[in-house]
């Protein structure tokens, strides 16, 4: 019976042997899938992944149509456009920049280049975006519409950077918030002198869906607002493309069309 008994207890030894080693498989397999999924979290949250992801966010076309129809006296259906122009040496992003009522695409009013790029170490920021003027803003105007064989090189468009006007300091959101991205300009802010302006500012956020809220004012030596929207800033959200023809076709915004001459000039910045 003693005898009888041993090869069940080798038995035991060995299921409970196994048992071990299933043991210390699955805890190698779940070390190395966080191993792997930490490695890609971090390499989710790169300094240039953060400029590739601003870069493509502020590209397209998007209108401030819906906001214009929920408050018309205050906010203007405008047209803002964005496209990819060249790269500089070091990686970062030149952009084409223009905005237009969108009843006139063909005659923007305002064109920049953008830059985006990582922020500077030392700075507390994840992506910098700088605006520049253009040397001749005639040659670019609808450039983001024109075939890329109608378009100035890029070699031509790094030439053509001119004064730098604004720099933004973006960061991720906080958690809770709906933007991903947020910044402004400095409290120094920049100098403007349109309308009376001794200063302006520019404050961006970035929200999901490549939606853009832009809101840019100038001050005068006292601090008083000389331009830009008072009540909040521009909201720029996409438009799928098969509906940009017919999309205002429901709408009627009876004061804007009287207005836009007038007001025209509260968006250009003569920087």
């Amino acid at each position: 019976m003693v005898i009888g008994s041993e090869p069940g207890g080798g038995s035991s030894d060995s299921a409970g042997g196994w048992g071990v080693a299933r043991g210390l498989v699955v805890k190698t397999l779940v070390l190395i899938g966080g191993a792997l999924l930490l490695k890609r979290l971090t390499k989710s949250t790169t300094r240039w992944d953060h400029a590739r992801l601003v870069t493509r966010s502020l590209s397209g076309e998007k209108f401030s149509k819906d906001q214009a129809a929920r408050d018309p006296d205050h906010y203007f259906n405008i047209r803002m456009v964005t496209c990819p122009a060249a790269e500089m040496v070091d990686g970062s992003k030149v952009l084409y920049f223009e905005q237009a009522f969108w009843r006139t695409p063909q005659k923007p009013f305002r064109q920049r280049f953008y830059m985006v790029k990582p922020c500077p170490k030392e700075l507390k920021c994840d992506v910098e975006l700088s605006s520049y003027a253009i040397r001749d803003v005639e040659e670019y105007k609808n450039f983001c519409d024109r075939s890329k064989d109608q378009r100035p090189l890029p070699e031509e468009v790094i030439g053509d950077i001119a004064e730098h006007l604004t720099t933004i300091h973006l960061k991720r959101c906080e958690r809770g918030k709906r933007c991903l991205y947020e910044g402004s300009t400095p409290p120094d802010s920049f100098p403007n002198s349109w309308n009376g302006a001794a200063y302006c500012t520019s404050e961006l956020a970035i929200h999901k869906n490549n939606e853009i809220h832009a809101w840019d004012r100038g001050f005068d030596a006292d601090g008083n607002q000389v331009w830009g929207p008072k009540e909040g800033p521009y909201e720029f959200k996409p438009v799928p493309a098969s509906s940009t023809n017919d999309m205002f076709s429901s709408l009627n915004f009876p004061i804007q069309q009287s207005m836009e001459k007038r007001i025209e000039g509260s968006f250009v910045l003569q920087e």
